[in-house]
């Protein structure tokens, strides 16, 4: 672990969390409007107890977007344009680096390739990361590997989750090894423990990020995805991630929590990736997305007892899972100092 820098958990104090606005009518051909329409209650939430940096593409969409969030000082629109919305993992990763006069923010910034090369183009969300860093006036690590935020998760603590096919995928990082990656996390995340998995849920075409499968939601606690029903596709993969964290559990003092996945949300023929595990954890809210399903209010349960502190807000999340992504893929936070 480098004890110079950590990555923190999401729990711990923002001062910020940053979005950039959908407006991919390619990601979103029908539910665009819908999508956007469901982030104004997430968006006017953690107003309430954290700054929320948005990216918008130009002054007339700056104008649309103020208009449906509302006139706050605490929601920050900046004319950053992106190809699309996805801040979780082409906006910069924000650590906290001791120094000589103490701890300071920076912004490690990594390649990005739209998850392996699979949709063009993505030169704006490549330079992302570095204006999010300009913008807050922090120093940038420029980094030569291809990382997205979904594909990793912290407990603040030492411990690492990643993707390993994600990461090791031959159209984003070919010829680096797990080693290669764990010196890199211990180096510039100060990971001192990765724990690698392989699982992937129908309709995630990023290969495997971990932030619709597994999550900390303390430092010795994962709330895990789990299928019950043997006959739905996600159950084999389900239910190897579950099995390989029982095991690696009491040897790294971990405890598991069982989270329900909702029904299958089907979109023209298609599964989409619908996961009550890509919430967000804000400074005063958890967003919680829903599918008007059944396991709503039993996702919504769990989270409330885990964060007795915070409201779990819950976000009709069926238009924004349209675009094979959710709440958690839509925000990047930027910690507290």
């Amino acid at each position: 672990m480098n004890p110079r820098r950590r990555l923190p958990a999401e729990w711990e104090p923002h001062q910020a969390t940053w979005f950039s606005w959908p407006h991919n009518r390619e990601t979103w051909p029908e539910q665009l409007t819908s999508a956007t329409a469901a982030l104004v209650p997430a968006v006017q939430s953690l107003g309430e107890g954290e700054t929320v940096h948005i990216n918008v593409l130009d002054a007339a969409h700056r104008e649309q977007v103020r208009a449906q969030v509302g006139d706050s000082a605490n929601i920050i629109l900046h004319i950053l344009p992106t190809n699309d919305a996805w801040c979780r993992d082409h906006g910069a990763i924000f650590i906290q680096e001791q120094t000589a006069h103490g701890w300071e923010l920076v912004a490690t910034h990594w390649q990005y390739n739209a998850w392996g090369e699979k949709y063009p183009p993505w030169e704006r969300d490549q330079r992302v990361g570095a204006q999010m860093a300009a913008i807050l006036a922090v120093p940038c690590r420029t980094l030569a590997m291809v990382l997205e935020g979904g594909a990793i998760e912290s407990n603040g603590a030492g411990i690492l989750l990643a993707s390993q096919d994600c990461l090791l995928h031959p159209r984003r990082n070919p010829g680096l090894t797990t080693a290669d990656w764990e010196g890199v996390f211990r180096d510039y995340l100060g990971a001192q423990r990765v724990l690698w998995l392989n699982a992937e849920i129908q309709g995630d075409d990023t290969d495997g990020h971990v932030d619709v499968t597994t999550r900390f939601v303390g430092s010795d606690t994962l709330v895990v995805a789990v299928e019950t029903n043997p006959d739905d596709g996600n159950y084999p993969s389900l239910q190897a991630n579950w099995e390989r964290l029982q095991a690696l559990a009491p040897v790294l003092g971990l405890r598991l929590i069982p989270l329900p996945m909702p029904q299958p949300v089907i979109h023209a023929g298609q599964r989409l990736p619908a996961s009550y595990a890509n919430f967000y954890i804000g400074n005063r809210v958890v967003l919680l997305p829903t599918f008007n399903d059944p396991q709503d209010g039993v996702a919504l349960g769990i989270l409330q007892k885990l964060f007795p502190e915070r409201r779990v807000v819950g976000i009709d999340s069926r238009a924004i899972i349209e675009g094979l992504g959710g709440l958690h893929c839509l925000t990047q936070p930027v910690p507290a100092i």
